[in-house]
């Protein structure tokens, strides 16, 4: 029996067998002018099978740098566009970096640390008055969308204190801030919307 396993490898196995098949074949035509008419035959199967997300001139380009790859960069033909080598098909991306601190107050998120990181290092004055406001305000966003009992303009205070070892200190009645009424109007709004869209 004749099995997928034992045959050889798909360099590029989103289009199937059958492709690599017509690429091995033209391979070894001899005349060149065949040889570029089976490709360009090649290249237009291949486009029915590939969904087309880009440019039509860039499409056609990442199919005939396909074409090329499928080859193995062994197709002796006038490519109607710069092939750009994809050597290591099978390599892995780099790994992104991830975050591996532990975040103080998960409901709040490593946002919220990193702009009390920043308020701790501005001059006292109008600008950080100013952010202070607003990371409290998206704090008590994160605190209604968390819980709702836990949301409290005190709270709010108190935490982004012991966020920033004490030096905001947010003056609740110099500073309000968003009410409970416009939040929970907020969800409902948010929440009807999505359902909306089902």
């Amino acid at each position: 029996m004749d099995y997928n396993t034992t045959r050889e490898k798909l360099i590029m196995p989103e289009y199937g067998r059958g492709i690599q098949q017509m690429v091995e074949h033209c391979k070894t035509i001899a005349d060149k002018g065949e040889r570029m008419r089976c490709a360009r035959t090649i290249v237009s199967t291949m486009a029915t099978m590939a969904e087309q997300t880009a440019s039509r001139e860039d499409f056609q380009k990442k199919l005939w740098n396909h074409l090329a790859a499928i080859a193995q960069y062994e197709l002796d033909i006038d490519y109607p566009v710069d092939i750009e080598r994809m050597d290591d098909l099978s390599a892995r991306p780099n790994r992104l970096p991830y975050p591996q601190h532990r975040i103080k107050k998960r409901n709040y998120g490593v946002i919220v640390e990193q702009f009390t990181d920043h308020l701790t290092t501005m001059e006292d004055g109008r600008q950080r008055d100013d952010l202070a406001r607003m990371v409290a305000n998206h704090m008590k966003r994160d605190l209604s969308n968390w819980s709702t009992d836990s949301m409290s303009d005190e709270k709010v205070a108190d935490d982004l204190a012991e966020y920033t070892d004490g030096k905001i200190q947010l003056d609740i009645d110099r500073f309000p801030l968003i009410s409970d009424g416009e939040l929970l109007s907020t969800r409902v709004s948010t929440s009807v919307k999505k359902k909306k869209k089902r």
